[in-house]
């Protein structure tokens, strides 16, 4: 099933907005950045996350703790597939998302999470924002230990990213 030209035409402001907002979810939850995360769902969603179903605030109140217990994440956002029926949009999204977490010795340890963020967008005004998720977990790998950061990359001694506000993003550019 392909979507017609003239119709992505038509749709591409609102196309390109449901992506944005995916975006800044991955963003908000790699960053802990309660605020970002908030701006890509409506107050009164519905999240059924891994274990978890609740509001936008429910969810930051249960995914912040875990997240901020890992060193480091990632999340990339792919495929993007919608169909959008007026203020209304189902979207299917596939999702990479890369931890690094502390074991109980003290070790570190590589996750790799992968699946699809199933989700039904709503636009409200001029601003499309998540009402309805539901996550599927399509695979996962947890590697026995993790890089090893005190050699660098490659040999270059870099530091890793931060979390919000001290993430150099935040003062590098203004994304809101």
């Amino acid at each position: 099933m392909t979507t017609p030209v003239s119709t992505i035409v038509r749709q591409l402001a609102d196309r390109e907005a449901i992506r944005e907002c995916l975006y800044r979810y991955a963003r908000g939850v790699d960053r802990l950045d309660a605020g970002m995360v908030r701006s890509a769902y409506w107050p009164d969603c519905v999240d059924n996350h891994t274990g978890f179903t609740g509001n936008a605030e429910e969810f930051i109140a249960w995914a912040f703790p875990i997240m901020g217990t890992m060193d480091q994440t990632m999340h990339l956002i792919a495929n993007v597939l919608m169909t959008i029926r007026g203020e209304s949009a189902d979207v299917e999204s596939y999702f990479y998302g890369i931890h690094r977490i502390t074991l109980p010795d003290g070790g570190k340890s590589d996750v790799i999470g992968a699946g699809r963020y199933i989700d039904g967008f709503e636009k409200r005004g001029e601003e499309w924002r998540i009402a309805r998720r539901h996550v599927i977990t399509d695979w996962f790998r947890q590697y026995p230990d993790s890089a090893d950061w005190s050699r660098g990359m490659l040999g270059i001694m870099i530091a890793p990213g931060g979390r919000f506000p001290d993430d150099e993003s935040y003062t590098r550019a203004r994304i809101e």
